[in-house]
């Protein structure tokens, strides 16, 4: 399984990738393209939550966070 990496992007979503598992909040295991990155939604507009869906773009969304 590769790293898992999660990348803050500046006035977007939280990009993951590598290799992990999606869980419900029952923990069953949620669909997703293996190999793909997901994009987490962290502006709070998105129609597709909990997934980014680009509104961050139409909303105002701002945040630069650095290590």
């Amino acid at each position: 399984m590769a790293d898992l990496t999660v990348q803050v992007l500046d006035d977007g979503p939280l990009l993951i990738t590598g290799g992990f598992q999606l869980q419900d909040g029952s923990g069953a295991e949620m669909s997703k393209d293996e190999g793909r990155p997901l994009a987490f939604c962290r502006c709070g507009a998105s129609e597709n939550k909990p997934y980014c869906d680009g509104a961050h773009r139409n909303c105002g969304f701002s945040s630069s966070v650095k290590a």
